[in-house]
């Protein structure tokens, strides 16, 4: 069966129309980017991004849900995900309340108690097919994907950090990314009208398959150079000093070139730097650097190596190159 689902908004046009709409929610994307998003859409394919930690492939799903006024459909992956928490499910308490008020009310028996075979067959048949009915299915992530909002638009369906799915679950994925539907054995094969918008993120913490990868449009979402990641405090952290957003964004960019085992994405730059106002600091200085270290870097080992000496000489560095600009 398929799910009406109307006429979709208005989706950009172009690319600059593309990055207009995500810097619109002050997303700031590199040209390539809002290219790979653009196609996605046009094409109706899912977008699969693939990147480190915090550097905002998450956000890009959450940003065309808002500015396009779409219901935001998360599926939130982890080992040992699987269809009746990512797909659906019978809601198995319900139906056995369906059962003994059936058998209670003698819709599985003859009226005068004692079974008759014929009735008896058909009844339970017909209960069969009522207790599995829609109104006894709960729907999970893939399967709410396919409906339409109240407004008649599909979805934006993000599904989120599938390196942590196991392959099974890939394999099921199939079918939804193909033809936008789910199989239920015993309702048949419900089918969206028209597709959702299909965001695929994963760090990369294992390969997912090339069959996932054919479906899809991909696009690798690496740190943003210090220009972006400056245009990116600034929009995020208004209240942050000039100077500091600066200090920080230099800073940042050359802790990404240490043999860090986790080195700070864009999300942990924009921490430190909610963290620094918070703590009303108009630049950088070397004791607050050490102390505030646990909002930027998320290991012991690499708070280690970078604290004391080594930050007091990046830091020294950051402002000389600052100072002569």
């Amino acid at each position: 069966m398929k799910l009406a689902i109307g006429p979709m908004l208005n989706l950009p046009k172009s690319i600059d129309e593309t990055a207009a709409l995500l810097a619109h929610a002050d997303y700031v994307a590199e040209r390539s980017l809002a290219t790979a998003l653009f196609l996605a859409l046009k094409m109706e394919r899912p977008l699969f991004l693939e990147g480190e930690a915090g550097v905002g492939k998450t956000e890009i799903a959450k940003v065309l849900a808002s500015t396009l006024q779409r219901r935001l459909v998360r599926l939130q992956c982890y080992e040992g995900l699987d269809i009746s928490s990512a797909v659906y499910e019978w809601n198995y308490p319900r139906q056995m309340i369906e059962i003994r008020l059936a058998e209670a009310s003698g819709k599985t028996h003859g009226a005068s108690g004692r079974s008759n075979e014929g009735s008896s067959q058909a009844a339970r048949k017909k209960l069969g097919q009522d207790i599995f009915s829609e109104q006894f299915l709960i729907k999970r992530p893939l399967l709410q994907a396919l409906e339409a909002g109240a407004d008649g638009a599909a979805p934006v369906l993000l599904i989120d950090e599938l390196d942590r799915t196991d392959e099974p679950f890939e394999a099921y994925l199939l079918e939804v990314l193909s033809d936008y539907q789910v199989s239920i054995p015993e309702l048949g094969t419900i089918k969206a009208e028209r597709p959702p918008i299909v965001i695929i993120t994963s760090n990369r913490t294992r390969e997912i398959h090339d069959a996932v990868k054919r479906r899809c449009l991909y696009h690798w979402v690496d740190y943003p150079d210090a220009v972006r990641e400056l245009d990116i405090l600034r929009r995020k952290v208004p209240g942050a000093a000039e100077r500091m957003s600066q200090e920080i964004v230099a800073f940042v960019q050359r802790l990404r070139k240490m043999d860090l085992f986790k080195l700070p994405g864009v999300a942990e730059t924009i921490d430190w730097t909610n963290a620094l106002v918070a703590l009303d600091q108009l630049a950088l200085d070397p004791d607050t650097v050490n102390n505030t270290l646990g909002a930027l870097l998320k290991y012991q080992d690499d708070i280690g190596r970078v604290g004391g000496s080594e930050a007091e000489r990046l830091l020294a560095e950051v402002k000389a190159e600052i100072a002569a600009a």
